[in-house]
Formats: structure tokens, sequence, C-alpha cells
């Protein structure tokens, strides 16, 4: 599988540092450019794996192009700086950034940040795949439910002799549940 990571960095020298200590952990790909809309241009043509971006840079600084590119790719970013502040550090947190690496960098933060990073947005897509399950799930038992009352009104029967003809119906007609609850309630 090809690795590939955006770097962006007003500071040309930085950023040959940062593609060097990225090659030598294997990124086959390393994308750079030195202000954050061009970040957020590359990033949004090439879909990286991941993206490092400083802080402050000249137009649009770092946690803006995050959250620009988060808004269409959901790769980790983390934020590179000299410097943090308890605001700049707010501002990062509440747009989903992943990590933030302290200039100068050194090469043995690089690679357990990159991990725990990556790591983080797997578990939390990962998260909201079951989330979305769930509230689908939710919304099908509400249907089966209505569908079972109309049927316990319909036929004066029990709950559970409601709920026993919609499973029979569903195995004759081979259909689902919810589909049989949608037949009961289209009427």
């Amino acid at each position: 599988m090809t690795k590939s990571i955006l770097i962006c960095d007003d500071e040309p020298l930085i950023r040959m540092s940062l593609k060097s200590m990225l090659s030598d952990l294997g990124f086959d790909e390393i994308l750079e450019c030195g202000d954050g809309e061009k970040a957020v241009e590359l990033a949004l043509a090439s879909f990286p794996d991941m993206a490092i971006l400083d802080v402050s840079m000249p137009g649009m600084d770092g946690i803006t192009a995050a959250v620009e590119i988060r808004k269409k790719l959901k790769i980790p970013i983390m934020l590179l700086t000299s410097a943090c502040d308890s605001a700049t550090v707010k501002r990062a947190s509440a747009s989903g950034i992943a990590a933030f690496l302290t200039k100068p960098l050194r090469q043995q933060d690089l690679l357990p940040a990159i991990e725990i990073a990556l790591q983080h947005v797997e578990e939390i897509e990962n998260l909201k795949e079951k989330i979305d399950d769930l509230r689908e799930l939710i919304e099908n038992r509400k249907i089966i439910e209505k569908a079972k009352g109309v049927l316990m009104e319909k036929n004066c029967v029990s709950e559970a002799e409601a709920y026993r003809i919609m499973q029979k119906t569903a195995m004759d007609k081979r259909k689902s549940l919810l589909q049989v609850a949608n037949i009961i309630l289209k009427g």
C-alpha cells in the first residue's frame, strides 16, 4: 500500500527536514507546500493518507486549512508549532486535530504521533459506522413496533401473537420483518 502525506510549512528548511524524516519512515509520496491555501488545494486534489500543517503561516493558517481539509477528507491532521498557547490548543482541539508536534521536531517523536493519529481516526470512523447502524436499527424497530400495534388493534390479538403473525408472514413471503411491517403500515 502506498502511504502518502501532505506537509505544509512556510519554512523550506523545516519542510526539507520533515520530508527526509517521513521518507525514512516509509512514506512513498510526500506532497509539500508553503501556505494553507495551497495545502487545502493539494489535499483535495491528491487525497493523502494524512497531513502535517504548520500552525503559523502567512495567509491561511494551519488550523483554518485543517478545518477546510477535514470538511471533505476524513484524514488525520497533525499540527506543527513552535509555541502552544492555550487559545491555539483550544482552536485545534475544536477542529479535530489528531496531534501536536513541536519544533524543533525530532524523528523519534514523529513515528508515535503518526501511528496514534492514524489509529485514532480509524477508531472514530468505526464508531461513526456503529452509530449509523444503531440509528438504522432503532428506526427499523420503531416501524416494526408500529406495525405490530396496527395488527394488535385490527385483529384483537396480543403483542406476542401480532409479532408471530409478522414473523410467519415474513417467512412465508420471503421478506424481511421490516418489509412486512411497511406493507402492514401501508394498508
